[in-house]
Formats: structure tokens, sequence, C-alpha cells
């Protein structure tokens, strides 16, 4: 999926939005898939991109992360870190298929069906330029800030 066009796709989103990839040409955009509101991964990746939402914006990127979590425990997540950026909620996966981050993943033992955290920059022009699977947490916000600087 690298270097190519990244279909465009909308899905519902914090603040009363729909977010329409189409809308956001001419901005770089960050998108993180992560498993889980409110779990402790997804708060400290959630906090880092807050902690750098400005630094992003300085280079006219965009942040969205999307779960499989209603749109009600998106708002109240948001709310709580004080996420300056929209979160989608794909409920039906149809984001995540498209990005190919739902795998099989071991909980407590148990095989279970959920998000591989993932992170995706696309560039200006709508072309997927990177991705990352299988996220470690530490120091990835970073990682990806310093990718969007190259572009």
């Amino acid at each position: 999926m690298l270097d190519t066009q990244t279909p465009y796709f909308s899905i519902p989103a914090t603040g009363g939005q729909t977010f329409n990839l189409a809308e956001y040409a001419g901005k770089a955009i960050v998108i993180y898939f992560y498993p889980k509101d409110s779990t402790p991964g997804c708060t400290t990746e959630s906090q880092q991109f807050r902690d750098l939402h400005e630094q992003f914006a300085a280079v006219n990127a965009i942040i969205l992360g999307i779960s499989r979590d209603s749109l009600k425990s998106h708002e109240n997540f948001k709310a709580k870190q004080s996420l300056p950026f929209e979160l989608g909620s794909d409920t039906d996966e149809a984001v995540c298929n498209l990005f190919a981050v739902m795998k099989m993943k071991n909980m407590y033992g148990k095989q279970v069906r959920g998000i591989e955290r993932s992170t995706f920059v696309i560039d200006r022009t709508g072309v997927l330029r990177r991705e990352w699977r299988g996220v470690k947490v530490p120091g990835h916000a970073q990682e990806v800030l310093d990718f969007v600087k190259t572009l």
C-alpha cells in the first residue's frame, strides 16, 4: 500500500463531525489506530500525540486517532485527556479493514481479534508515505513527527 494513493474514506468523529479524507488535501495526515480508549498504552500514545500537536500543526499536519470504540466513549476519552484532535469511531471496522489493522492477538492466553497498534502518514497529495505496524508506544509520536517534517 506504500507510495500509493490512499482510498478516500469518511468516518464518524468526535465533535459531531465526519472526518472525510478528501477534505484534507494539502495537509499531511497522521492516522493512528489504537485498540481501546482509556487503556494504559492507548492513553499514553494519545497523550504523546497531544503533547506534540502544536509541532504537527506547525508543519501543516493533522492527527486522527481511530479505534472501534463508540463516539460516546471517544468523547469521554478526548475530554479526559484534553486531546486537541478528533477521534474516529470505526465500529463496523470499515476503515480498519481498509488499512488492514485487524489482527488475532493473545490476551491473557486467549486469542482475540483486535486492532494492531499502527500509524500511517499520508502526504499532502493523498499518497501513503509511511506505515508503522505493531507500534511500541515510547517515543513513537516523536518518530512520526520527525518523519512528517521530511515531507
